[in-house]
């Protein structure tokens, strides 16, 4: 049949099994625009406040489902609104198909209204890009986007529409879903030498990340764990992989990681990372970092073997077959001097907890009230790293984070999108620097009735920025006091939500219990104190041999 280039990006989304779009219209797709709403029973289009709003939301989407999220926008500004979005993506390995339009291909090069290169724009932060000439080749040219933004280590996709393309007639035919590529195999020789390097482990450390995530590997590296005598620590993006309370599982390591878990790496002589890849706020020093371990990694991408730091064994395959293979040719072992050891850092650990510390009963209050399933967003800040210290994770992808970039701003889409991904209710912990960065996306959520519920740290500052100027720059507090007189509870109200405030943890767990009944979305402005910190903390470049437990430490 002859559809025209607008129709047949419907139809090829529709026939990829596309479900949800988010996205934001203007003049170079508004024939796309068109279609989506005459196929408006087949694929939904959530319109949001901003683009960037939408690119998080389709983000939030995938990270919460597996599945591709997809996002829609026109040319110049509105392509280049998504480029935070795409990055934050990029970074993290989200599966995300961002499709622009552009004016007519005879217009391209000559400086047209909202004209823009935004494949050359994009070029370091996708893993591939299209700028479509030929409307003969768009329907194949989706299909190849998704079937690239969801194999091997997955990220986003840009496919560049121009106007003349989406007007354009040709023929059309459905064909069946694109299928990830098959990752490869592990190989024996590879198999067999981490074998032999775990036979002569006495502390064997096993430290995954958001690659094991997307492979699903946390039962066998639990299994493996168990018949090692292993303990686990994760990156920030490996959370919710394994229950955070399964007793071999130290909790996230680096920076800002579990006392234990980063101790516990620190010193063991046989380290195995699985879908991770050493980045700096888990290494620190590099040159200092676990110098008298071996270092087995293994990772679906063969440019993070030893990039960041040097290791003994790098195995690019298929993560869960290497560790398939690895269970069935390793020995059952004890280690009982390493086990002695890592309860000994347990102790601890827990000497070093706070009295009465707000931000975790605050957490520890939501985690036991709502239902394992629920998805965990957050935006970029304090808030954050005490929601991966303090939540107990019990089911798999129900952590939606920015780790790699950092992105605040990036909690409200990407709360909205696990909503709309799961079909369930979403908790969103912010904080009052980063949820003024997008909180028009509040409007995208009262629009739609979005079940989500808000808790925002509120002190009245850049949290983490202040926590480094106390830290080591003479508590020279610049331009890190917000001082904005903004009522979070009146904004919420004026969006059309339901407000909530509380200061201390009683009058949280009332406002709590309140928004969380709440049909659609809630705010709870909870006011802590400005000069809480997240600790423990490793110091920018130095090691794991001396945390900063207090401000005294430093």
């Amino acid at each position: 049949m002859k559809l025209s280039g607008a129709q047949i990006v419907v139809e090829t989304l529709i026939e990829q099994n596309v479900k949800t779009i988010f996205g934001y219209p203007g003049g170079t797709v508004l024939d796309i625009y068109d279609q989506l709403q005459k196929k408006s029973d087949r694929i939904t289009h959530i319109l949001t406040a901003h683009e960037q709003g939408a690119a998080h939301a389709a983000d939030g989407y995938a990270r919460a489902t597996g599945e591709v999220g997809v996002v829609l926008a026109t040319s110049g500004p509105g392509a280049t609104n998504l480029v935070t979005g795409i990055a934050t993506a990029h970074l993290d390995s989200v599966p995300l198909l961002a499709i622009t339009g552009n004016v007519a291909t005879g217009m391209i090069g000559s400086d047209a209204f909202q004209e823009i290169d935004i494949t050359g724009i994009t070029l370091p932060i996708t893993k591939h890009n299209f700028l479509v000439h030929d409307v003969k080749d768009l329907a194949d040219t989706i299909r190849e986007a998704i079937r690239i933004a969801k194999s091997g280590r997955p990220g986003p996709v840009l496919v560049d529409i121009p106007k003349d393309v989406q007007a354009a007639m040709c023929e059309f035919a459905y064909k069946a879903p694109v299928e990830r590529s098959k990752p490869e195999p592990a190989k024996d020789a590879d198999v067999d030498e981490a074998a032999k390097m775990i036979a002569e482990a006495g502390r064997p450390f096993i430290y995954f990340g958001g690659g094991a995530v997307r492979a699903g590997a946390g039962a066998l590296i639990s299994e493996l764990a168990d018949k090692i005598d292993a303990f686990i620590g994760c990156s920030m993006m490996g959370l919710s992989e394994l229950p955070t309370k399964l007793d071999r599982f130290l909790g996230m390591q680096g920076m800002h990681g579990h006392y234990a878990s980063s101790k516990a790496m620190a010193k063991s002589d046989l380290i195995i990372a699985v879908g991770v890849r050493f980045s700096d706020r888990a290494t620190g020093n590099i040159e200092r970092f676990s110098a008298g371990a071996r270092k087995i990694q293994i990772d679906i991408d063969s440019a993070e073997l030893g990039k960041n730091i040097e290791i003994t064994l790098g195995a690019s395959c298929d993560i869960c077959d290497f560790l398939r293979k690895l269970i069935d040719r390793v020995d059952y072992k004890r280690n009982p001097n390493w086990a002695a050891k890592i309860e000994k850092l347990r102790a601890q650990e827990k000497e070093q907890g706070f009295v009465d510390f707000l931000p975790e009963q605050a957490i520890k209050y939501v985690a036991s009230s709502v239902t394992p399933d629920t998805e965990i967003a957050t935006d970029v800040g304090q808030h954050q790293m005490w929601t991966a210290q303090y939540y107990d994770f019990e089911k798999k992808r129900t952590w939606i984070s920015s780790g790699g970039l950092g992105t605040m701003g990036f909690g409200m889409g990407a709360a909205i999108g696990a909503c709309f991904g799961t079909g369930k209710r979403t908790v969103l912990f912010t904080g009052d620097g980063s949820f003024g960065m997008n909180l028009t996306e509040l409007a995208t959520a009262v629009t739609y009735n979005v079940p989500v519920t808000i808790v925002l740290f509120d002190n009245g500052t850049l949290g983490m920025v202040r926590q480094l100027q106390t830290l080591f720059y003479d508590k020279n507090y610049s331009n890190t006091t917000l001082d904005r007189k903004t009522d979070f509870v009146k904004l919420a109200e004026a969006f059309g939500a339901k407000g909530f405030e509380a200061s201390d943890i009683e009058e949280f767990r009332k406002a709590f219990d309140e928004a969380y009944k709440t049909e659609g979305p809630a705010l709870i402005d909870l006011r802590i104190d400005k000069d809480a910190v997240v600790l423990p903390m490793m110091r920018p470049g130095g090691t794991f041999d001396k945390l900063i437990l207090g401000e005294e430490d430093d």
